[in-house]
């Protein structure tokens, strides 16, 4: 049997009382999440919902986001978890190429939703308990059998197209990637792990995420990142770990109080898909005093956590994000696919069985994204060192990361080219003392047109997350360009990032 029910029913048959998740002032044991799935399934099931059918989970952190997970895998359905900061436009797009059959939101997300015609809306007792969804129904205790290679999980990624890709991943993906952090992070029985990251993310849900479950741990989950919350959590429940994007740490470490907080239980935290400055890695053991930063690289496409930094080496291999995990194996190549040695930069590509096999109805896209034998090509940036150790030089090809999110720069520009003033567009990162990088929208006007951020932040509401609005307009008369006609990023990053900037808010 291979599905994500199957170790949460062992531990309720043989210790129902272990503590398995806390929300708010809720605490359940093995029992309660036993029990709670398995009415939720029911629940689901009386909705039509059964074997291969796609379920959408449109939601912020609760409890239900977690058993309605449990839930739709016991009946051998798909999970698709939806990035609520989206646009509704995109939203729309995921849920109609995904092929969804019921989406779930929460109540103050439902505008998001659009007109999609099979929606649940999710309160907030329900948030608290996915019980109260009904319709009442059979509790579904037998739990679907799956086979490794049938569809766990779909996650649309911005990629570096203008529209989401959605990733594959497998059941076999999944428990591989489970099985590598386990090993390699020491999970075990007692982990109480921190889940403040947002759950339709990878590094929230899987680094290590439910694997804790798989072991007998206990999953803390917060509903929004708040600094002093999440410390006074960690200090009062005695968590041991976590995962959270660079922003979060940056907002941990400015607290003006932080000493007062106990949180002394807390072993290590996974952070990264960045190179980690020395001092934020020194800061955050003056912190976490018994606890360690851990570096890593990971995509989507893989479950996320390929690399991790070992024990005692991070001052030693500063800039790298660790060597591959046991099952992870790592090549550099050049643009042929033909590896490279040891020292000298090149794409990074990824091979082993937490690698997705391709993308949802988009044949093209997968074909494109392997070289021969399987080797993914993540269009990353990096070198291997003499060890193994990888540090990387560059990010993906037109990415923008904000605050711990990927943006697609082609994304923006699909919605800029909207623009009736706009006659050629780019956009890009810049960087950002609080999110890391924001969105500069660099416009070439149409003769006689005049654009300002304001009209444009306006225009590009609703079709663009918040998070992708840009933050700062620049008025150019050209935009440099190679002879192909590809404008030049980096040379607009460059000058950006070095010159006073225009329009910006």
């Amino acid at each position: 049997m291979v599905n994500l029910s199957a170790a949460i029913l062992r531990w309720a048959r043989a210790e129902p009382a272990r503590p398995a998740l806390l929300y708010r002032d809720q605490r359940l044991g093995y029992g309660d999440l036993a029990a709670r799935l398995a009415a939720t399934a029911g629940s689901l099931r009386a909705r039509g919902i059964g074997e291969g059918d796609i379920v959408a989970l449109l939601m912020k952190n609760s409890a239900a986001f977690i058993e309605l997970a449990l839930a739709v895998s016991h009946l051998g359905a798909v999970l698709l978890p939806i990035n609520y900061r989206l646009g509704a436009d995109e939203v729309e797009y995921i849920v109609g190429h995904a092929g969804v059959k019921l989406l779930l939101v929460d109540e103050e997300l439902r505008a998001l939703a659009g007109g999609f015609g099979h929606v649940v809306a999710i309160d907030e007792a329900a948030q608290s308990d996915s019980r109260r969804l009904g319709p009442a129904a059979e509790p579904a205790w037998a739990p679907q059998v799956r086979a490794p290679e049938d569809l766990f999980r779909l996650m649309y990624t911005s990629g570096t197209t203008d529209r989401p890709k959605g990733v594959i991943h497998s059941y076999a993906n999944y428990h591989w990637k489970c099985l590598d952090h386990i090993a390699v992070l020491g999970l075990h029985g007692g982990e109480r792990l921190l889940v403040v990251g947002p759950l339709y993310h990878v590094g929230a849900f899987d680094l290590p995420g439910l694997a804790v479950l798989q072991m007998g741990g206990m999953l803390a989950v917060q509903r929004e990142f708040e600094p002093e919350e999440t410390l006074a959590l960690i200090a009062r429940e005695r968590l041991t770990a976590g995962w959270m994007a660079p922003v979060m740490l940056n907002r941990l470490l400015a607290l003006p109080d932080r000493e007062r907080f106990d949180v002394s239980s807390f072993r290590w935290q996974i952070g990264g898909g960045e190179r980690t400055p020395e001092e934020r890695i020194r800061e955050f053991g003056s912190l976490f005093k018994s606890g360690r930063y851990i570096d890593g690289y990971g995509l989507t496409e893989s479950c996320s956590g390929d690399t991790l930094m070992e024990a005692g080496r991070e001052i030693e291999k500063i800039g790298s994000t660790g060597r591959a995990l046991p099952h992870v194996e790592i090549r550099i190549c050049d643009d042929d696919g033909r590896q490279l040695p040891s020292g000298e930069a090149g794409e990074i590509c990824l091979r082993g069985p937490k690698l997705t096999s391709g993308y949802w109805r988009d044949p093209e896209k997968t074909a494109a994204s392997f070289h021969p034998g399987q080797w993914f090509r993540t269009g990353d940036i990096g070198y291997l060192d003499a060890e193994g150790f990888l540090f990387l030089t560059d990010r993906k090809k037109d990415m923008i990361i904000s605050g711990g999110e990927n943006i697609a720069s082609s994304e923006v520009e699909r919605v800029l080219y909207q623009l009736p003033q706009v006659l050629e567009a780019a956009a890009v990162g810049l960087p950002d003392e609080r999110w890391g990088e924001r969105v500069a929208a660099v416009v070439v006007l149409r003769p006689g047109t005049t654009l300002t951020l304001e009209e444009l932040q306006s225009f590009c509401r609703g079709k663009l997350g918040g998070f992708k609005l840009p933050k700062e307009l620049v008025l150019r008369e050209t935009l440099p360009r190679l002879p192909s006609g590809k404008v030049l990023k980096r040379v607009l990053r460059a000058e950006l990032t070095c010159k006073p900037k225009r329009s910006t808010t």
